[in-house]
């Protein structure tokens, strides 16, 4: 059965910043899907879980791909989908268990004061200096696409915490990494012994190169398609000669 590419977009974002990866990725064969949260804001991680299962089917072979903020949802995915991979593209890494806060204590410091009578926050793309906004983008265009996709999070969403099911790290899993914004989660990567590719971009490449993003995905999925082979291969070999 084909492997079918599950895009994830981070909650602050939206499915529109995938759309040129979703377009190279169709146009040599592979099934996709770009997961939609509903407009109305998320006041929980449970209520973002569960608009992402809903969007996900639970049959197939998935390779799950998170970018950024949505990398938390990973455990909770792999232990309720059929996950075969995942692909993390210049995303949180989550633990091996435990729980996980939503957004680090420095990003909390920045934005407590900019929350709005509603109890929303600003959209993404105002929480940052214009200037590096607009580095973001390859495009006028582009930007205004993208960012007429945000959505307002509230800011009990930022501040909750992710639980983490144990055991999701044993599922097949590599790390793209867009410059050093992730450097951490790219050190814990190569320390997980993951397939590993650093792309000089910032932090959505994705819309600068799609195609060289995509076939980037595809390298590593076949790498570690590869590795799960080898290893039940090696499974199979251990068994039959206990057997002998």
């Amino acid at each position: 059965m084909e492997r079918t590419f599950v895009l994830l977009s981070s909650p602050f974002l939206g499915p529109v910043a995938w759309a040129p990866v979703a377009s190279a990725l169709t146009a040599r064969g592979y099934a996709v899907i770009v997961p939609s949260l509903p407009r109305d804001p998320l006041f929980s991680p449970q209520e973002v879980l569960r608009a992402l299962e809903n969007s996900i089917p639970s049959l197939g072979e998935l390779v799950l791909v998170p970018h950024s903020n949505a990398g938390l949802y990973v455990p909770a995915l792999v232990a309720s989908r059929p996950v075969r991979a995942t692909v993390f593209l210049d995303a949180v890494l989550p633990p091996e268990n435990g729980r996980i806060p939503v957004a680090p204590a420095a990003s909390i410091a920045m934005l407590q004061d900019r929350v709005g009578a509603d109890g929303l926050l600003p959209l993404w793309s105002e929480w940052w200096p214009e200037e590096d906004v607009a580095a973001l983008f390859p495009d006028p265009q582009t930007r205004r696409r993208v960012e007429a996709d945000q959505r307002r999070v509230p800011w009990d969403y930022l501040t909750a915490e992710v639980d983490i099911p144990a055991g999701w790290a044993t599922n097949q899993a590599g790390y793209v990494a867009f410059g050093a914004t992730y450097a951490d989660e790219l050190r814990e990567a190569r320390n997980r012994e993951w397939p590993v590719r650093v792309l000089d971009g910032h932090h959505l490449h994705m819309l600068w190169d799609p195609a060289g993003v995509a076939s980037t995905l595809v390298e590593i999925t076949a790498e570690l398609k590869q590795r799960w082979a080898e290893r039940a291969l090696d499974s199979e070999r251990i068994s039959s000669s206990g057997q002998s």
